[in-house]
Parts: C-alpha cells; sequence; structure tokens
C-alpha cells in the first residue's frame, strides 16, 4: 500500500499534451461508517462510482469519543482488502486508553493500513467526558508514531480551533503538532483566503508539511450548518440562504457551482491535494471533479 505523505511530494508532471500547466493535486475522500447492512450496501456503490476519479485515497470517520470504532474497523479493514488506494482510518485522542490504541493500531497494521488521520476528537453528545489516558491529538501522535511506521495526519482549522485561546496559539499548536505529524486536512471552509492565511501563518513559523484543503459541497444546508457551528467555520448567508430557497434540482446546481469555484481557485494557488467531505453520497463531487478538469 501507498503512504499518503508520499502521495503529497509525488505529483505528475504537465505533459507536451496538457491543457494547462497546473499539476493535478491529488484527489481525496472522506465517508462516514454506514449503521445497517442496506447503507452499507448503498454506501459501496457510491464509493465504487468514485473509484473512476482516480482517488489518491479515501478517509473513512471516526464517531465522538470512538462510539463508532467497529463500524469504522470494520470499513477500513474491508475496503483495504479489495481497493488499489489507501483507506486511511480517523483515531480519536478523546476515550480511549493506550491499551486500546494499540489494540486498534495493531489491527490495522495486520490489515496493511498505513496511514492514519489523528484527532482530538468531539466530546459524546451525552456531554459527559469519557475515560480515557489522552486529552489532544498531539498526544496521540506520539503514541502513534511509537507504535509503528505509519504515514499519520492531522487536523488543522483554516478559522481558527474554536478551543483555542487565540489565533496566535492555535497556529503554533498547530506547527508544533506538524513537526511531529506528514500532512494535515482543514476542516472544509468557504473562502480561499481562509486558508492561505493558515497557510502562511505555518510557513512564517517554519512549517512546511503538506496542508490539504477541504471543501463540502452545500448539497444539505442544515447538516452543514450544524457540522460549521461545531468547528468554527464561517457560513456565507447569501449562499446558503440561496440554496435553502432553491428546489432540489436547483440546489444541487448551486451547490455544485459554488464548490467547484473554490476548488478552481485552489488549484490557481497550487495546493496539494483536495479533500471532499462527500456525506457518503458521490454525485455532487463527481460533477466538482469534472467541472474543475481533473478527470
Amino acid at each position: 500500500m501507498t503512504r499518503v505523505s508520499d502521495l503529497l511530494t509525488d505529483r505528475r508532471e504537465p505533459t507536451d499534451t496538457d491543457t494547462d500547466d497546473r499539476q493535478p493535486p491529488a484527489l481525496s475522500f472522506e465517508f462516514f461508517p454506514p449503521k445497517s447492512v442496506a447503507a452499507t450496501h448503498q454506501l459501496l456503490r457510491e464509493i465504487s462510482s468514485l473509484d473512476r476519479l482516480d482517488p489518491a485515497f479515501i478517509s473513512v470517520t471516526y464517531g465522538a469519543g470512538g462510539t463508532t470504532r467497529t463500524r469504522t474497523d470494520s470499513l477500513v479493514c474491508g475496503l483495504s482488502a479489495i481497493k488499489p488506494y489507501p483507506v486511511m482510518p480517523h483515531l480519536t485522542a478523546i476515550g480511549h486508553t493506550t491499551a486500546e490504541i494499540k489494540e486498534i493500531i495493531d489491527s490495522y497494521d495486520r490489515a496493511g493500513v498505513e496511514n492514519l488521520l489523528v484527532l482530538g476528537g468531539d466530546m459524546p453528545t451525552s456531554g459527559q467526558p469519557p475515560v480515557g489516558d489522552f486529552r489532544f491529538a498531539s498526544e496521540l501522535v506520539d503514541e502513534v508514531k511509537g507504535f509503528g511506521d505509519f504515514s499519520v495526519g492531522v487536523a488543522a482549522f483554516p478559522e481558527v480551533h474554536p478551543r483555542s485561546g487565540s489565533r496566535k496559539l492555535d497556529r503554533i499548536h498547530l506547527s508544533d503538532k506538524l513537526e511531529k505529524a506528514d500532512f494535515a486536512i482543514t476542516q472544509f471552509f468557504f473562502d480561499v483566503d481562509d486558508y492561505c492565511r493558515l497557510v502562511g501563518e505555518l510557513t512564517v513559523l517554519g512549517s512546511s508539511k503538506p496542508i490539504i484543503p477541504g471543501v463540502i459541497p452545500v448539497t444539505n444546508p442544515s447538516t452543514i450548518r450544524r457540522f460549521a457551528e461545531m468547528n468554527g467555520a464561517k457560513v456565507p448567508e447569501e449562499l446558503f440562504a440561496r440554496i435553502e430557497d432553491a428546489s432540489d434540482e436547483d440546489r444541487h446546481k448551486i451547490a455544485v457551482d459554488h464548490a467547484s469555484g473554490l476548488v478552481d481557485q485552489l488549484l490557481d494557488i497550487g495546493v496539494p491535494g483536495v479533500h471532499f467531505y462527500t456525506l457518503n453520497k458521490a454525485s455532487a463531487v463527481t460533477q466538482i471533479v469534472r467541472n474543475c478538469g481533473l478527470r
């Protein structure tokens, strides 16, 4: 299998037949583990339809406090056995003991998984802090690196982590975390300037690890608004209002067109990859990738 960190540096050089001189970024897609057999079959169909876009890797989320651990493990190990590209599980710090982390990592190692996205994680919906040995993602990165030779990614917040004391401290903590990790994937955002400012601030701090921008098409405004409140992302109210007032068909087109414009701006500044939050649906992402001439 391939390490994600290698995919972000080994990018194809443009050829004489290319229509422009932009290097194509590594495309990746995020999914969450389904809750039923029927949903699993549907998700596998959605993932297979995205295979034609030649993903560099895909990732699978992990519930608050490790609540989807079994379903995440099963999906990651199953897909790793049949897909030609890396399948990267999320792994969260909150709610895990060192022994549990070792058990999880051992199972992934046996399945040939070489990449992990290490996150702090969300509190369970009960609001009760789970028992565990880790508080922050940086602590878990240290543990994972000690257990094996994994390519480790971490999260970055273009508009600052909602629990950070200040923008300056957020960037310092992220820069320190990236000294141990190999790359970062951002939370979704809607203004390319937020991504540019993040990368610039990290560069000033001496960090040069790849930062993959995360993009989400606003096909479900209420769900995405809730996610934005959780991760501190600013919502473009005019865009959301247009989508909320539109018919289902127009809603899809507006969301795809807006996300396509954002991706085009990211391509213009030479990002190492684009990570799509799919919400387990392939249609919008497929259209965005084609609109931007990436496949």
